[in-house]
């Protein structure tokens, strides 16, 4: 792990994984960024966090790239199995929403509204 020097661990592992010390954001956080080609400065102002403090994680994450990298990757993974797993069940949802009838005062609302909505696209 990298210390700063007056030996407080600047990377820590939390049950998030891989994370600056005194913050919540993890160095998989930065590895968005740094894969979409962020410049550091960009990066470090994002996340309004010290120069020693983004030092600290840059240093670690070029000291164990590979462990890093494999960490991510699995975050990665772990992100889009729940994003399909709410698309899925938002989808079912949608589906149940769409077989319910309007109340009476509820089509006037809507009437209302689509009558605004239709406004709203003929000006563009």
């Amino acid at each position: 792990m990298t210390t700063v020097p007056n030996d407080k661990t600047a990377i820590i592992r939390t049950e998030r994984g891989l994370t600056i010390a005194g913050t919540r954001i993890t160095l998989y956080q930065l590895m968005d960024y740094i894969h979409a080609g962020y410049p550091p400065n960009l990066i470090r102002h994002k996340f309004y966090i010290t120069d020693r403090q983004f030092d600290a994680a840059m240093s670690y994450i070029d000291a164990h790239r590979d462990e890093v990298e494999a960490e991510y990757q699995i975050v990665l993974q772990q992100a889009e199995e729940i994003h399909q797993y709410w698309e899925n069940r938002n989808r079912e949802r949608f589906t149940q929403i769409a077989t319910i009838s309007l109340k009476p005062e509820q089509e006037a609302i809507r009437a209302k509204l689509n009558a605004w909505k239709a406004k709203i696209e003929s000006r563009t």
